[in-house]
């Protein structure tokens, strides 16, 4: 585990060098989070002024393929997708996944909030390990996660957590715990007609109509 770290760490410096003369980058999710798996991705975000989403993630996706075959960065399979309306320039670097967005202020945000609730819970970081347990559990085990395909994404996995940690985090005194009242709390959850959210659980009936794009 911890070579893998010291893989993704020098991975991010080195794309980080590349573009930080050009833009701000930041690093969100869960490599600076520490809760990342050994399958995992690196997320980035580039910011650059507002409606040039499109015309950067192009750019970077030109810049990128154009060092495909360079040993410096070793850079390959580079993508240029649309998530959700949301650009993604998806490549690998070292064989290690990276995902670049553009403006993704929520990504950072999140990254905050979730530094913030690990320090307050503290008790050796509880939070972040027991994230790490119940992903690996979701991702290897029961193959519920993954956001690019359709299946729970993991910002939504870790406010589950949270959620767990808000009713019961008297009684939770390590990863193991946590995973029990996850599985127990959510297999019992009335899903059809309820949801989580940061705040708690909410009625689905209260969310408004929303029609996507055909």
């Amino acid at each position: 585990m911890l070579e893998l770290q010291r893989h993704a760490d020098y991975s991010l410096r080195n794309i980080w060098l590349y573009f930080c003369h050009l833009l701000q980058v930041f690093a969100f999710g869960s490599v600076p989070l520490k809760t990342y798996l050994p399958d995992g991705d690196i997320d980035l975000t580039i910011l650059s002024h507002q409606n040039t989403e499109e015309g950067m993630a192009e750019g970077v996706s030109d810049i990128l393929q154009g060092h495909e075959h360079d040993p410096k960065f070793d850079v390959k399979n580079v993508q240029y997708i649309e998530v959700w309306q949301v650009k993604i320039v998806k490549c690998l670097v070292n064989d290690i996944s990276v995902d670049i967005s553009f403006n993704q202020m929520a990504g950072l945000s999140a990254l905050c909030f979730l530094e913030r609730v690990d320090q307050i819970l503290g008790n050796d970081h509880i939070l972040k390990r027991s994230i790490i347990l119940i992903k690996a559990w979701c991702f290897y085990e029961s193959r519920i996660l993954g956001a690019y395909h359709g299946l729970i994404s993991t910002y939504a996995l870790e406010i589950l957590v949270v959620h767990i940690f808000n009713l019961f985090h008297s009684s939770l005194s390590g990863p193991l715990s946590v995973l029990y009242k996850f599985l127990d709390y959510y297999s019992s959850f009335d899903w059809d007609n309820h949801g989580v959210c940061i705040n708690g659980v909410f009625k689905i009936s209260s969310l408004p109509d929303i029609v996507g794009k055909s």
